[in-house]
């Protein structure tokens, strides 16, 4: 992202204000209770992060409380922060699903002079502490990158797109098309919404390669819910075949969960890129804790090799998510292989 010269003036500053062992203390910081949501509970990453929560908590002496879960529903959501904050929370920490939708809840906290972290989604609207997320841009563009070169700038690729109400859905679409479209244009792209769905996704990619049997890519926006159906129907069409093979389907991900893994050792997948589900749990606690104490951060680069960025409603933590094939997937520094 680029930075306004003011942005820029302030990450100079960042060194001392934006490092990951504390911000700026504000006056009236005195802690408190962090109410957290967690946004559902049907996918490998998420289940993940959930369990890193309580970890991550206990060793950053965050004072949790017991969490809620929304199942990727705004109106349980809502009112799941509303009985947080009944109950006491000083911070919230969410994840919304649905980035377009939260802009009420957002705005009745801030009232209330309540915090907010999000975790790996940003709000398209209201105000919030931190967002601590990867860059989803980056994502759609390693995934271009990745298969237009294993195509050789040729061939049909499709899609599997999350939802297009969260900014993670689009901007890893996005991303996506604008790379094929300026660095692989003899390479034509089928997208396909499916909503963070598996079942949408397999009908639809079902359908793609019925009408498209020629097709020689797959882009998946979440290996949490699309890896599973997505080999089931590879394996179905006689698919699953070596990478030398001449029908061999490149498949690349975005998650960085162990099945992902073991489907990239096996051959049955490419790539994935690796979403931090340890970091998020980790660095949202910390952020949580800093915005209870009144600490304060500026845009710039922080000592956990990430980069905080100025938005128009707050700041984004942007935490690295590395490409992930068969070369490194058995690097023990990926949470993937740490997951037991």
């Amino acid at each position: 992202m680029r930075f306004g010269r003011a942005v820029a003036a302030a990450a100079m500053l960042a060194v001392v204000t934006a490092c990951g062992s504390g911000g700026t203390t504000a006056e009236g910081g005195g802690g408190g209770k962090v109410g957290i949501d967690h946004p559902r509970a049907d996918s490998d990453f998420w289940n993940s992060y959930i369990k890193y929560v309580p970890q991550m908590a206990g060793e950053l002496k965050v004072d949790l409380m017991p969490a809620t879960n929304s199942q990727n529903d705004v109106a349980k959501l809502v009112n799941n922060v509303q009985a947080l904050v009944g109950q006491g929370a000083k911070v919230i920490v969410m994840a919304p699903q649905d980035t377009g939708a939260v802009a009420t809840t957002l705005q009745q906290l801030e009232n209330k002079k309540i915090p907010v972290v999000t975790v790996d989604t940003r709000p398209d609207k209201g105000n919030v502490y931190m967002v601590v997320r990867a860059d989803n841009r980056a994502y759609g563009t390693k995934a271009c990158e990745f298969l237009g070169e294993k195509l050789g700038g040729k061939g049909k690729v499709v899609q599997l797109q999350g939802s297009l109400g969260s900014i993670n859905g689009r901007d890893r679409s996005e991303a996506f098309l604008d790379c094929m479209k300026s660095k692989f244009p003899g390479i034509t792209v089928f997208s396909e919404p499916t909503e963070w769905e598996g079942t949408k996704a397999a009908s639809m990619l079902q359908t793609r390669l019925e009408q498209n049997p020629d097709i020689k890519g797959i882009y998946m926006h979440a290996g949490g819910v699309h890896l599973a159906p997505t080999l089931q129907v590879l394996k179905q069409k006689g698919l699953l075949l070596p990478t030398d093979d001449p029908k061999h389907i490149f498949v690349i991900s975005n998650d960085g969960i162990p099945q992902e893994f073991e489907a990239i050792r096996k051959g049955d997948i490419d790539a994935t890129v690796s979403q931090p589900a340890d970091l998020y749990a980790k660095y949202a606690l910390f952020y949580a804790k800093a915005a209870a104490e009144g600490k304060t951060f500026k845009p710039g680069p922080t000592d956990h090799g990430s980069t905080i960025i100025e938005l128009p409603n707050g700041l984004e933590d942007q935490l690295p998510a590395p490409l992930v094939t068969k070369e490194n997937v058995d690097d023990q520094a990926l949470w993937g292989n740490q997951v037991k």
